[in-house]
């Protein structure tokens, strides 16, 4: 599940953005806004997520993060 996260992400938001992958979460994040979206197969899908949300393409970049457990 992808998740838009605008403050601390929550345990919970953790663990839905955890279901895709399991070990590691996929990220967008908007360097502009200060917002990332998480949780998808690929990049590009949470960036579809920002995109939507009102993000400008020059501001997002992809990362991976491996949330420790």
């Amino acid at each position: 599940m992808i998740q838009i996260i605008r403050d601390r992400a929550t345990p919970e938001q953790i663990q839905q953005m955890l279901e895709a992958l399991g070990i590691y979460i996929k990220l967008a994040v908007d360097i502009q806004r200060g917002i990332l979206a998480g949780g998808g197969e690929l990049h590009a899908d949470c960036e579809q997520v920002l995109l939507e949300d009102g993000s400008k393409q020059a501001y997002v970049w992809g990362a991976d993060w491996y949330p420790l457990q």
